[in-house]
């Protein structure tokens, strides 16, 4: 394993790396959202679920690595399947008309 900085404490980059990606996230889920109930666009409803998705997948991710203190695999496996499937959203919603 690569040795980080003495005086890196992992756990709080963590944190602080998806409080950064839950604040951003939010934000564009938030804005595709508003845009959607603006135009009644359904591309822009599947964009923001999409990104609402993909977000979550990042949560979880924290939660179960440092909340639940569950072993790391579960962590990436739950932000990997949600990003896949919040991409695949997100691609659907570019085509979808």
């Amino acid at each position: 394993m690569i040795e980080l900085y003495p005086l890196v404490h992992l756990p709080t980059v963590i944190t602080a790396l998806k409080t950064v990606t839950l604040v951003l996230g939010a934000m564009i889920t938030f804005f595709s959202y508003k845009a959607y109930r603006r135009t009644g666009a359904k591309p822009l409803g599947l964009l923001a679920f999409g990104f609402a998705v993909v977000t979550l997948g990042s949560i979880l991710a924290g939660v179960f690595d440092l909340g639940l203190a569950l072993p790391r695999e579960y962590a990436i496996i739950a932000e990997t399947g949600l990003t896949a499937l919040g991409f695949g959203v997100i691609v659907y919603s570019l085509y979808a008309r």
